[in-house]
């Protein structure tokens, strides 16, 4: 199953809209988006994708109950607050918006995947079995936007820059 990760929109309405239009043309099943989302107004834009988002908040949370409230009209976008633990089609995936805890999570061998960002740097890194990785920014305020689209079952990821 293909997914895409990313994160650091900081709501810049076209580039998350020419994410979620490559992540379609891509065939991806779900989104996970690591945090700093920030404005409501953002959510329509993300719910775009139509199939299975997972959200969590990240250091510039926003108007957190104006969120929750746009939220409701979203039934396929499943708000995690700070970080997300999940398991999907067996693979254990946990998701924080910082990577220093991201690397403490992977040290402990319980997870297959885990997804971060803040520091609106690409980075890719195994620790263990796990695959940490840190898709960039979809703001494009440090380079060109980017996020990732991850095979689960085989591990390849592919950088997408637009």
């Amino acid at each position: 199953m293909k997914i895409a990760i990313m994160s650091d929109s900081h709501d810049s309405i076209p580039n998350l809209r020419k994410a979620i239009e490559i992540s379609l043309k891509e065939d991806v099943k779900k989104i996970f988006h690591c945090g700093d989302l920030i404005s409501p107004f953002m959510v329509p834009v993300l719910g775009e994708f139509n199939k299975e988002i997972h959200l969590i908040l990240g250091n510039n949370p926003g108007d957190i109950f104006l969120l929750i409230q746009k939220l409701s009209n979203y039934p396929n976008i499943k708000f995690h607050g700070e970080s997300a633990f999940l398991e999907i089609n067996g693979y254990k995936i946990c998701m924080v918006h910082y990577p220093k805890i991201a690397y403490a999570f992977a040290k402990t061998g319980e997870y297959d995947f885990i997804f971060c960002g803040h520091t609106h740097k690409y980075e890719i890194k195994e620790i263990g079995k796990t695959l940490v990785i840190n898709p960039g920014e979809i703001l494009g305020k440090e380079g060109p936007p980017t996020f990732v689209i991850l095979d689960l079952k085989t591990k390849e990821h592919k950088k997408i820059a637009f």
